[in-house]
C-alpha cells in the first residue's frame, strides 16, 4: 500500500530534517501514539488485522529480496573475482544448460507463488466491504474532508473537519518555537468511530482527485470527483489516528489531515446524542427574519471556521485565490450571483461547494462579507434568499 506520510522514502526525510535543524525551525520530538514517530522509517504495526497483515508482508518482503539480491550478487561477484582471466581462467565454450535453465526458472517461479498467496489474500480482505456495522461516506474538499454518517449509529450525522487554525497560524509563522507533536495533524472534528466495529469509508471528492489514507487503520483510498469507491477498517483498539489526504491536490495540500478518533461504544453512543442535539440547534428557521448586527456576529464565526484558511483574515486571499475586500461580486447588489458561488464553488477557481453549511450560516458569511473591511454596503442576505437558491438548484 502506498503512503504519503513522513516515513515514506527515508532518504529524502533525512534530508530535510537534516535542513530543518539548519535553519533553526522547531519541530516535534516526542512520538505521536496513533501517527508519525521521531525518525520512524518502517510502517507501524498498526491496530487493524490489515494493518497487521500489511506490516508483515512489508517486513517479509523486504527480507526476501534483501536475501535474493545479497545471494545473486555474491555468486556474481564471487565467480567474476574467482575466475578472473588474470589467473589464468579462460572462458568456457557452450551454448545452453538444461539444469541451471530449469533451476532459473522454477526457483523465481516457487519464490513468486510464496510472494503473491499472501499478498492476494490481504488484498481480497481489504475490499472486502460487506457486512459493515456503520457506512460513512467522506468527500474530499480543496482542502478538507467532509464527513457523512449513512448507515448505522449515528445515521444522518454531518460535518465537514478542517485544519485547527492555530496550527495553520503556526505554519504560516514558519512553525517556530514549541510545536506540538500533532502539528498540522488536528483538525476540528475529527471523525469519531467506534472500537471493534465494521466502518465502511464510501470516498469520492468534489473537485480534484484526493487519496483518504491512515496508515495505523491500514486503509487508502483514492477519492476521485464522479466516482465512488470504498474501502473498510476495524480498530482493535482506543485512542486517536491520524492520516493525511495521499494526492498531490493542489497548494493547501498539506493542510489537509484526517483524525480517526476511536472510542468505546458508549462514548461513541454519547458522542452521537451530542452531535443530534448540535445538528438540532443548527436547525434555525429560514424564514426567519435576522438583524444585520445579529447576523454579522454569526457570521464571523462561520468565516473564521470556513473560508478565512484561503481568503485570509483581512479577506485579501492570496496567490490564485481572489480577495472578498473589494470584489465586485460581493458588492453586487443582486445576491443571487455570490450566493450560487458559494452553494455551488468555482472549481476552476478553487472555491469548493459549501452545501453542507445551512441557509442561516450561508447567509451570515455573506452578510459578513458584504459588510466587512471596506465592504460598507449595508447589505443583509437573508436564509430565505439562499433557500430560494437551493430550491432553483433541484
Amino acid at each position: 500500500m502506498k503512503s504519503n506520510w513522513r516515513n515514506k522514502f527515508w532518504p529524502a526525510n533525512l534530508l530535510l530534517a537534516a535542513g530543518a535543524a539548519f535553519s533553526g525551525a522547531a519541530h516535534a520530538v516526542n512520538d505521536l501514539p496513533g501517527g508519525p514517530g521521531v525518525r520512524q522509517l518502517n510502517l507501524p504495526v498498526g491496530v487493524t488485522k490489515i494493518s497487521q497483515e500489511q506490516f508483515f508482508l512489508h517486513n517479509m518482503m523486504m527480507v526476501l529480496c534483501t536475501v535474493i539480491f545479497v545471494a545473486v550478487f555474491a555468486v556474481m561477484f564471487y565467480s567474476i573475482w574467482k575466475h578472473r582471466k588474470s589467473v589464468g581462467h579462460k572462458a568456457a565454450n557452450f551454448h545452453e544448460s538444461v539444469v541451471v535453465e530449469v533451476i532459473w526458472t522454477i526457483v523465481p517461479f516457487i519464490i513468486v507463488i510464496l510472494m503473491a498467496l499472501p499478498a492476494t489474500r490481504a488484498l481480497v480482505a481489504m475490499k472486502d466491504t460487506t457486512n459493515s456495522d456503520l457506512t460513512i461516506k467522506t468527500t474530499g474538499y480543496q482542502w478538507k474532508w467532509g464527513y457523512d454518517y449513512l448507515k448505522g449509529e449515528g445515521e444522518g450525522i454531518s460535518f465537514i473537519s478542517t485544519l485547527d487554525s492555530s496550527h495553520r497560524a503556526l505554519s504560516n509563522e514558519g512553525a517556530r518555537g514549541d510545536v506540538p507533536d500533532d502539528y498540522l495533524l488536528k483538525v476540528d472534528n475529527p471523525l469519531v468511530v467506534p472500537v471493534n466495529t465494521k466502518v465502511r469509508i464510501i470516498t469520492t471528492a468534489n473537485d480534484v482527485i484526493h487519496a483518504f489514507a491512515v496508515q495505523s487503520l491500514g486503509i487508502q483510498q483514492d477519492a476521485i470527483p464522479g466516482f465512488v469507491r470504498d474501502t473498510w477498517f476495524r480498530a482493535e483498539q482506543v485512542g486517536d489516528y491520524y492520516g493525511q489526504c495521499a494526492k498531490l491536490c493542489g497548494k493547501e495540500h498539506s493542510f489537509m489531515p484526517i483524525h480517526v478518533k476511536v472510542v468505546s461504544a458508549a462514548d461513541y453512543t454519547s458522542w452521537v446524542d451530542t452531535k443530534r442535539k448540535e445538528a438540532a440547534a443548527k436547525l434555525d428557521d429560514p424564514t426567519k427574519v435576522w438583524t444585520l448586527p445579529d447576523i454579522m456576529a454569526r457570521g464571523e464565526k462561520v468565516y473564521a471556521a470556513n473560508c478565512a484558511a484561503c481568503h485570509q483574515a483581512n479577506g485579501k486571499g492570496g496567490g490564485p485565490i481572489k480577495p472578498l475586500d473589494g470584489s465586485a461580486v460581493v458588492l453586487d447588489a443582486n445576491h443571487g450571483n455570490q450566493i450560487d458561488t458559494v452553494l455551488n464553488g468555482r472549481v476552476d477557481k478553487g472555491m469548493p461547494s459549501w452545501k453542507a453549511l445551512s441557509d442561516t450560516d450561508i447567509a451570515a458569511v455573506i452578510s459578513f462579507t458584504k459588510n466587512n473591511w471596506s465592504n460598507k454596503t449595508g447589505q443583509l442576505v437573508q436564509p430565505a434568499e439562499v433557500l430560494a437558491e437551493r430550491a432553483k438548484m433541484k
